[in-house]
């Protein structure tokens, strides 16, 4: 149960409430994989003790400096209490897997994957309605997607939605390898064409989501299977994977290519968009404003290269630091976990949890290689599928993602059982038996226990107070909501701002509304102040900048335009148009916007 809502539902849920699209997804993962903390902990299949390597010492570090950027950087507590959540998630659950007992680790990794399938299929369901027949989806079911001839999924980001299918694919590929398809279908030969059916559906909504990182996750599929292929031949004792599953990998290819002829065939016979075709004819293989976006972080790293940003703080940094080379749009991340954590981090900080995770990373590719199974190296790949999004995307920083990476990092991380070989069509499972012939669980598996396996209070604890914190955090956020959509028996606009504004997570989205709504002043500079760490707009930077100016900061204000003037962006056009108007009407003095700072302000001193 708490795979299947951490993994399967979370991602599907397309129910939202402004002003967050992804508030709810977050929280399901959360509560999911709770609920799974507690299932193992009660179930007697963990051993004791934790197991510190270099992927969970990582997580601390960054656990550290989330609990300190408000005292080192003034990041709200709101900021730091959510971001640390989350990596504690993350270090318990690398933790629980790792601690999973020998004899139930295989067990445990078809549930995951049979999770992740599950994932993967009603998004592809959802992918053919958003590519297909768009005017189905009703934002509550099925999102809506404003990309024409794209599929977004219902985590509304094109990325996520061919993530979690090449997710899928991996996990696929464990049901076949370990024989659970072939023990549902009750034939090897039938297993492999099921195996080829979900990798072609999964690889034909990839194509949907028109996400060049998700084409380079094919191509990554291809490469596994043609590794293997070779192994086969040249050194069999190397190879993991049964034939069956080696086949269908290395068609991933020739799926794709499949895909895109019959796609393209459709979509020009019927005058319907195709969105992959289009985007990789106008913008190639690269984006111009990834590339921007990185060359201004690389510049942000030298300008602060022994504290960085601070954590939390790099849309702030970048937002308030010139740059006329600038991207038009409003990044609040990097899009390189690399550059991010050693631009918010520093050299010295960030570099020493970029090679924790480096080595933690080739540490779970050792001991997944040893598995001769082939269950801990398609954990592996569900890490590195995502790993490879990270370089230009932040995947990570939703909970949907990371928790399952988690998951999956501490599974690859747990050594292989002995003697463990790759598996067969005979291979015994519990989850095959049926009821009655001998179908154990993992719990009722306890009276088997290796030595050290126990009841975990520990992570039953954690997990409760996962699951206990989810209805807190959304009946927080109800406040919040109420703010941009008051119901009817609503209160004044001024008590839901101030009532929002007492959130323990969400006053920055309350802040917000100060910021944009109160007249320009003292109360509204504060608010603008506050929730210009979690994200500016152009829409802040207008209301932000004139609150500075009717404070007396006026050269602060024209910095703040000069920021605004860098991002070309048409809401702000408004803002400028005040300056031709006044140099028509000879109006002296000008608008502050209209005139340059007296010099360049630092990042710190805008807060």
């Amino acid at each position: 149960m708490g795979l299947a809502i951490g993994v399967t539902l979370a991602p599907l849920f397309a129910f939202n409430q402004t002003p967050s699209a992804t508030l709810y997804n977050q929280l399901l993962a959360l509560f999911g994989f709770g609920l799974t903390l507690i299932g193992l902990g009660l179930g007697g299949v963990l051993e004791r003790g934790w197991r510190p390597e270099p992927v969970t010492i990582a997580l601390l570090v960054m656990l550290a400096a989330a609990l300190t950027a408000p005292m080192l950087n003034g990041l709200p507590w709101s900021i730091s209490l959510s971001g640390a959540a989350m990596l504690l998630g993350a270090v318990v659950l690398v933790q629980a897997a790792q601690a999973v007992r020998t004899d139930q680790r295989d067990r445990l990794i078809t549930l995951f994957c049979l999770a992740l399938v599950g994932a993967g299929l009603l998004s592809a369901a959802v992918s053919f309605v958003q590519f297909f027949v768009p005017s189905w989806a009703d934002g509550t079911v099925i999102a809506r997607t404003g990309l024409a001839g794209r599929a977004v999924g219902n985590m509304r980001q094109p990325n996520h939605l061919a993530s979690l299918l090449l997710w899928s694919c991996v996990a696929a590929v464990w049901l076949g390898q370990g024989g659970w398809l072939e023990r549902r279908l009750g034939s090897a030969r039938r297993a492999t064409v099921a195996l080829c059916l979900l990798l072609f559906l999964f690889v034909l909504c990839v194509l949907f989501s028109a996400s060049r990182t998700g084409f380079i996750g094919v191509g990554l599929l291809a490469a596994w299977g043609l590794v293997e292929a070779l192994l086969s031949v040249v050194k069999p004792a190397a190879t993991r994977l049964r034939s069956g599953p080696r086949l269908a990998l290395s068609l991933t290819p020739v799926m794709f290519g499949l895909s895109w002829l019959l796609v393209r065939f459709w979509t020009h016979a019927s005058g319907h968009a195709f969105g992959a075709e289009t985007r990789l004819s106008d913008e190639g293989a690269g984006s111009p404003s990834r590339l921007a976006i990185l060359r201004n972080t690389w510049s942000l790293l030298q300008q602060n290269p022994w504290t960085g940003t601070g954590w939390g703080d790099f849309n702030f940094a970048w937002t308030m630091t010139p740059f006329p080379d600038r991207p038009v749009a409003f990044f609040d991340h990097c899009h390189n976990i690399v550059l991010q954590l050693l631009v918010e981090l520093g050299w010295p900080a960030g570099l020493l949890v970029v090679l924790l995770l480096l080595a933690g990373f080739v540490l779970a590719g050792v001991r997944s290689h040893a598995d001769r199974s082939g269950a801990s190296f398609c954990a592996f790949m569900v890490v590195l599928m995502i790993g490879l999004h990270s370089m230009s995307e932040y995947p990570l920083w939703y909970a949907y993602f990371l928790l399952p990476t988690a998951f999956a990092f501490g599974l690859s991380l747990r050594r292989a059982p002995v003697g463990s070989a790759p598996a067969t069509s005979t291979q015994a499972s519990w989850s095959a038996a049926p009821q009655g012939q001998g179908r154990q669980s993992p719990a009722s598996n306890a009276a088997v226990a290796a030595p050290g396996a126990t009841k975990r209070w520990d992570l039953v604890l954690l997990g409760a107070a996962a699951v206990l914190l989810v209805p807190l955090t959304v009946w927080d956020y109800l406040r919040i909501v109420h703010i941009y959509a008051p119901p009817a028996d609503a209160a004044s606009l001024e008590d839901r701002m101030a009532a929002g504004q007492r959130s323990p997570l969400f006053d920055l989205q309350a802040d917000y509304a100060v910021a944009t709504v109160l007249p320009a002043g003292a109360e509204a500079l504060v608010a603008a102040q506050r929730t210009g760490h979690h994200l500016i707009d152009t829409r802040l930077m207008v209301a932000w900048a004139r609150s500075l100016a009717a404070v007396g900061e006026v050269d602060k204000a024209r910095y703040l335009a000069q920021r605004l003037k860098e991002f070309r962006n048409p809401v702000g056009d408004e803002f400028f148009e005040e300056c031709k108007i006044a140099d028509q009407a000879r109006l002296v003095p000008r608008p502050f916007q209209c005139e340059v700072p007296s010099r360049d302000y630092g990042f710190r001193e805008m807060r």
